[in-house]
C-alpha cells in the first residue's frame, strides 16, 4: 500500500530573486481541493514565494487558464490542483487523460507546471492523498514546480547556438 512506502523528496531550492506562483484549481470537490491548496501554499511559504489561487470549472479548464496565465500574465510557475473520482462511465478517462495531457503539452513548451490534480478511485483515497499532514499531493505539486522554476533559471539565457562548429 502507498500510504505505508518511505519516498524521497528533493530538498526545496532556494531563490535568490522572488517566486510568484499560480495556482489554478478546479473545487469540484471543495473539501478535497482546499487540503490540496492548503499543502500548496504551505510548501510555498517555505521559500517565500508569492501565491495566486484561481479556480476554474473544472479540471479540463485547468491547463487553458494555466496557457492563459503563461501567455497573458507574469508568474513564474503554475501549480495544477483538482480531483477527478471514478464514476460510472468513460468520462473519467477522458477528463484524466485529457486534463494531464494538456498539462504535459504546456511543460513541454517551457511552462513550470506542478500537476496536482488527483486521479483516484474513490473519496478515502483522494482524502488520504490531499491532507497536507497525509501524502500532501497539493505540497508535492507546488514542490515540483518550484524545482522547474529554479532549473529554469539556472539554465536562463544559455543558448546552444546555431549552425556548424569547425
Amino acid at each position: 500500500m502507498a500510504a505505508s512506502e518511505i519516498h524521497y523528496s528533493l530538498p526545496l531550492p532556494s531563490f535568490t530573486k522572488p517566486v510568484k506562483l499560480l495556482i489554478v484549481v478546479a473545487p469540484y470537490y471543495k473539501d478535497i481541493t482546499d487540503n490540496l491548496v492548503a499543502g500548496a501554499r504551505t510548501k510555498a511559504a517555505l521559500v517565500g514565494a508569492e501565491v495566486e489561487v484561481l479556480e476554474v470549472p473544472g479540471a479540463l479548464e485547468v491547463p487553458t487558464a494555466i496557457g492563459l496565465a503563461e501567455r497573458l500574465a507574469e508568474f513564474d510557475g503554475y501549480v495544477a490542483l483538482g480531483c477527478i473520482i471514478r464514476g460510472e462511465t468513460t468520462h473519467y478517462d477522458t477528463v484524466c487523460n485529457d486534463s494531464s495531457r494538456g498539462l504535459m503539452m504546456l511543460g513541454l513548451s517551457g511552462a513550470c507546471i506542478g500537476n496536482g490534480i488527483l486521479t483516484v478511485e474513490n473519496r478515502d483515497q483522494a482524502v488520504v492523498r490531499a491532507d497536507p499532514a497525509g501524502q500532501d499531493k497539493g505540497g508535492g505539486a507546488a514542490a515540483a514546480a518550484l524545482h522547474l522554476i529554479a532549473i529554469s533559471r539556472k539554465w536562463a539565457g544559455q543558448t546552444k547556438g546555431i549552425g556548424f562548429r569547425a
